[in-house]
């Protein structure tokens, strides 16, 4: 196994050559540069959320992947709109609650369509996507306390044993703070959880904000700070529940992060993993050279979206 080092405090053994090269797919390096022009052009104008909504809301019938299930229900998980899905390989006994990213500010069920068959099959469970409330009409507490309820719902109908937490950027980061106020709560945690380049720090002190804000070729390190703002909304956002790297993380369960080396949230990544490897969490980080921001998202392009969610299975069947 090559090591790989990305910050003077974290390193970590890649589990397969593939995610240790340096090399990426043809349709990798396309996409990373039409997220590059992407990224320049969405600089030049400042999209208010409920326009950007709008936006998001036109795309969604065209998001493929609705054949690939066997259920798709809408569910009210103790006052928070949810969706249960599965397909004809998921196991009715494990379900993993899914936390959605978009800055706190947006995201919806359908924008996911594609994605979240892709889990259910790889890990061969339900999954249960939740709607939290979104900043900045409803900041911090709502989507944590959101999220909260929503595992209830689902520990109330699930063996804990058989429970993960699956989330992406924002929600990656949700991901460790509910489980910081579980915790806290004396509530039982799920047994595995997976955070993929997920936004832990909303102070931006990770060192990767700057040095890979020219790398990065989709996340503006620019425009983050008002949905930090937006999101936080006057609470100290290094409160552990709103940025969890600040946290302590001791009793949190069997965690794997996802990220790509030139992102500029990958020191979010790396430290949340360094914090949790020193309080003795088992946990495990891949860090992808060159893999923009949730590339997993990008699996019905990328080659390294499909093996990325192959490994989350994998990891996730061992565990629930």
């Amino acid at each position: 196994m090559a090591r790989v080092a990305y910050s003077d405090s974290v390193s970590f053994e890649a589990a397969a050559p593939s995610i240790a090269e340096e090399k990426i797919s043809r349709r990798a390096a396309l996409l990373r540069s039409v997220l590059r022009v992407q990224k320049r052009s969405l600089s030049k104008v400042d999209t208010p959320i409920p326009e950007l909504r709008r936006h998001l809301r036109r795309i969604e019938p065209f998001v493929p992947g609705r054949r690939k299930y066997t259920e798709m229900s809408p569910i009210d998980a103790n006052g928070v709109p949810a969706l249960r899905v599965a397909v004809a390989g998921s196991r009715s006994d494990r379900c993993i609650l899914y936390f959605h990213g978009g800055g706190y500010a947006v995201g919806t069920g359908a924008l996911y369509r594609d994605f979240l068959w892709r889990v259910a099959e790889a890990a061969r469970a339900h999954v249960l996507y939740f709607d939290y409330r979104l900043a900045p009409e409803h900041p911090f507490p709502a989507a944590l306390n959101d999220a909260v309820s929503a595992y209830r719902w689902v520990a109330s109908r699930y063996d804990r044993s058989r429970t993960a937490f699956v989330g992406d950027s924002a929600g990656g980061g949700l991901v460790f703070a509910a489980m910081l106020k579980l915790r806290d709560e004396g509530l039982e945690l799920p047994r595995a959880a997976v955070a993929l380049s997920p936004w832990t720090d909303l102070t931006m002190s990770g060192a990767s904000w700057q040095s890979n804000a020219a790398a990065d070729p989709m996340m503006d390190a620019d425009k983050i700070p008002q949905l930090a703002r937006n999101y936080s909304a006057g609470t100290d956002p290094a409160h552990p529940y709103v940025s969890p790297v600040f946290g302590n993380p001791d009793g949190l369960p069997s965690t794997l992060i996802h990220c790509g080396s030139d992102e500029i949230l990958r020191d979010d990544a790396v430290r949340m993993a360094d914090k949790m490897r020193s309080s003795r969490c088992d946990v495990k980080i891949e860090v992808w050279p060159k893999m923009p921001h949730v590339w997993q998202l990008y699996a019905r392009l990328l080659p390294e979206g499909r093996q990325a969610i192959a490994r989350i299975g994998k990891f996730l069947q061992e565990r629930i």
